[in-house]
């Protein structure tokens, strides 16, 4: 198991995200980077959780809100908890706030980390193809169209960005950590921790499922699959109350 310090780490992953990101960066390496990027993000979280099993304080369970402003506020909402859900946290879309969308995320604090940061590169991602779509002509409604293409976008991200978690998970099952546990076991453990401080924070949570109309959804997805994220698990479209693993 790596020794690396995270904070290292995360600048490398975050500097791979970057150049990516970089309109003046060649697809082919931007595509090369991103792969490189979340492959390395999801090593990185199952090195922490080995690292810190027997300190809780290295890498304690905690809760954060974030903000998320207009335009296009409640596709930000779907992409951060979906993230969030897919790297080991919990998150709740708790309303509207004055001008903004609140989410509540539950994780720890590595977690929340990768969860931000990945959530910073494919936002840039998802509003930067919306920007570039002509919506087709005889669309009755052009932002209903737009909503639906990035729900495509986010489904077929997050399937994939799932996958690559799933398999740094099994990859590291029969890892031992420095207190003689299975990595199978220290992942779980730290499941079993988030959850119970969601149930605490939230016991009341209410589960929902949104629906979309407009066309565009196809084509988000196919945007989705560009963005470089191996997966392939069909995910729902929640947009408010809990979106929980």
């Amino acid at each position: 198991m790596s020794t690396t310090k995270a904070p290292g780490k995360l600048d490398t992953i975050r500097a791979l995200l970057a150049t990516a990101e970089d309109p003046r960066t060649p697809e082919s390496e931007a595509e090369l980077a991103r792969r490189r990027a979340f492959e390395m993000m999801a090593k990185y979280g199952v090195e922490e959780a080995m690292l810190s099993d027997g300190q809780p304080s290295r890498d304690a369970v905690t809760a954060k809100y974030v903000d998320l402003p207009n335009p296009w506020a409640m596709s930000r909402v779907r992409l951060i908890c979906f993230i969030a859900q897919s790297v080991g946290c919990k998150a709740v879309h708790m309303g509207v706030r004055g001008k903004v969308r609140r989410v509540h995320i539950v994780g720890h604090e590595s977690d929340i980390q990768r969860a931000e940061v990945l959530y910073a590169s494919l936002l840039i991602q998802m509003l930067g193809g919306l920007s570039a779509q002509v919506v087709p002509y005889g669309v009755r409604s052009a932002r209903a169209w737009r909503n639906s293409w990035t729900l495509g976008f986010i489904e077929r991200v997050i399937e994939r960005l799932k996958a690559i978690e799933q398999a740094a998970r099994a990859a590291a099952s029969g890892e031992t950590s420095a207190t003689g546990r299975s990595g199978e076991l220290v992942l779980a453990d730290r499941d079993a921790m988030v959850d119970a401080l969601y149930r605490e924070e939230h016991p009341h949570v209410r589960h929902t499922r949104g629906s979309y109309s407009g066309s565009g959804y196809g084509d988000g997805a196919a945007a989705g699959n560009r963005a470089d994220i191996g997966g392939s698990r069909r995910i729902g479209a929640q947009t408010a109350g809990a979106i929980a693993a």
